[in-house]
Order: C-alpha cells, then sequence, then structure tokens
C-alpha cells in the first residue's frame, strides 16, 4: 500500500529512498520438527541495493569420483555412466511447481499423509521417496537410484551463505540422438534427534534438453558418444549453508513430472512413437571439468 500510495497518489512516504531489494536469507534453523510435521529451516529478510550482489564469489565446486564435491579441481579422473530409462524417470520431490487435483497441504511439509490432493509436493521437500507419493515406486531416497548421480561435500566446518544465480557446466556423452540432464541443489543436513536419517531438503533444480544445448530456436541431435559442453541454468536462491551441513548436486536425466520425460530417441517432441534405454555418461577430469558455480558471501 506504501508503494501504491507514493507512486500513485504522490504521497511522499520514504519508501522510493528504500532499499531496491529484498530478499529472504534461508538457513539458520535448528532444524526441529514442528507440530505441523515441517522441518524448521530458519531465515530472515535482508535489505540490498543491487541485484545480483557484486560481493557475490562466483565459486567452481567440482564434480569428483566417488561422489565428492570440492572446489579443488579434478585431476586424472573416471568417467561415470548411467542408464535413463524414460518409462521410470526420477520423480519429483518438492520445486518450484504448482499443481493440484484438490486442496492444497501446504508448503515445505516432511510428513505427508498421502490424501492431500497433490499432484507434487511444493517448496522444499525431503528428497526420499514415500509409496503414497505420485510416482514413487518404492520408499528409497533417490540418491539410492542407480540413474541419479550424487556429489557432495565434507561436512562443512564453517557456515556458508549462496545467494544468486546457480549454473551447472557438464561435460556429457549419450549413445542416444537425444536425451536430457538435470541437477539439482540439495541441503544435506546431518542426523539428530527429530530426523535421525537427516534431511536432503532441495533449494533448486534445472535442466537441459541435449538437442537444444546451442539454442532454443534451432535443435541439434547428437552424435551417440561424441562430448559435449552443456550448461543448466537454475533459478536463484538465498541459502546458508550451516557448519555441519553437506551441499549437494544431483545429476540424472529426468525429474517428472516437472519437467517432461525425453524418450532419447531424437523424434518430434511430442510426437514420438517409441522409448528408449540412453547411457548417459558424465566426466569430471582436468580437461572436463563439470562444476556448479556457487555465488558465495564473504563473511
Amino acid at each position: 500500500m506504501r508503494w501504491f500510495d507514493h507512486w500513485l497518489k504522490g504521497i511522499d512516504n520514504g519508501i522510493d529512498r528504500e532499499p531496491p531489494v529484498r530478499l529472504f536469507v534461508m538457513g539458520g534453523g535448528d532444524a526441529h520438527k514442528t507440530p505441523e510435521g515441517k522441518i524448521f529451516v530458519g531465515g530472515y529478510w535482508r535489505n540490498e541495493y543491487e541485484w545480483p550482489l557484486t560481493r557475490a564469489v562466483i565459486s567452481p565446486y567440482y564434480l569428483h569420483a566417488k561422489g565428492l564435491l570440492s572446489p579443488e579441481k579434478p585431476g586424472n579422473e573416471t568417467v561415470i555412466s548411467f542408464q535413463s530409462d524414460p518409462k521410470h524417470p526420477v520423480p519429483t520431490l518438492g520445486g518450484n511447481i504448482a499443481a493440484h487435483y484438490g486442496p492444497p497441504s501446504g508448503h515445505n511439509t516432511i510428513e505427508h499423509s498421502g490424501d492431500s490432493g497433490n499432484l507434487m509436493e511444493q517448496g522444499p521437500f525431503d528428497q526420499r521417496c514415500r509409496p503414497e507419493l505420485w510416482f514413487c515406486e518404492d520408499a528409497r531416497p533417490l540418491s539410492a537410484r542407480n540413474d541419479v548421480l550424487v556429489f557432495q561435500t565434507e561436512a562443512l566446518d564453517r557456515d556458508v551463505e549462496v545467494t544468486g544465480p546457480l549454473t551447472v557446466k557438464l561435460w556429457a556423452s549419450s549413445n542416444a540422438p537425444d536425451t536430457d540432464f538435470t541437477a539439482k541443489l540439495i541441503d544435506v543436513y546431518p542426523p539428530s534427534k527429530d530426523f535421525p536419517a537427516g534431511v536432503e531438503l532441495n533449494l533448486q533444480d534445472g535442466i537441459i534438453r541435449a538437442r537444444y544445448r546451442e539454442s532454443l530456436e534451432h535443435a541439434a541431435l547428437m552424435t551417440p558418444g561424441e562430448i559435449y559442453p552443456f550448461t543448466i541454468e537454475m533459478y536463484p536462491t538465498s541459502v546458508v549453508f550451516q557448519k555441519g551441513h553437506r551441499i549437494r548436486v544431483d545429476i540424472s536425466s529426468s525429474n517428472f513430472p516437472r519437467f517432461d520425460v525425453n524418450p532419447n530417441t531424437g523424434e518430434p517432441l511430442n510426437d514420438n512413437r517409441h522409448w528408449a534405454i540412453a547411457t548417459n555418461t558424465i566426466y569430471h577430469d582436468a580437461q572436463r571439468p563439470s562444476q556448479i558455480l556457487l555465488p558465495i558471501i564473504p563473511k
């Protein structure tokens, strides 16, 4: 109302002299379970005078062998391959979505009754399947799937604030003429009294369809076996990864139904007659350093 009063009624209430950016920095909570069964993430509002923040240090965190995510550059490391089956895609668990077939149950729920009428849960959500959730076939965490590659840091020895745009740069190949590559940024909470198994809380995600790796206007199918660079842009975020937490990046080739499934055949989109299992390979060596770029705010 103050904004409308100033610009529409000409009232000098000082709103035009306030900081132009206000953002919510997630994190900092003690992660207890609320009466609603949610995890207390914490956070606070902060005023800024610019966006993106020029004081942010764009820091590459590299994918390494054995699932390590680290600011150290990779050396001569091995590649990792996985199979992407379009008939068994990785299910969507939370995110920037809004899809209901009944009354909404709210946001950020860790426990789910299965009768809320949600097609997909919204917002941050523990990345563990439950049989009552749509498209979940079992009760395993997504990290246990063979088609999800998990890379995470060691437990942090200090708080790390990440505020700004998020970009993942991948080097990858496939035996298919077309496929997808997905990325997801996750805050891994350590085990606690309320959550003995910890919590794997999604923050942002993104996808790139291989045929549109160069341009969204013109499709270009891949040559099977050839290595290509891919860039996955995610929405910006603002979060404090607390001391003792881990920063995690999941790489896969599906996130359904948030993103439609690629049949991996190279046929015209939405007019395919076949499905194919694609073998996709991620490279992470000195010449092809797959990474996520994190805008880290200095203390």
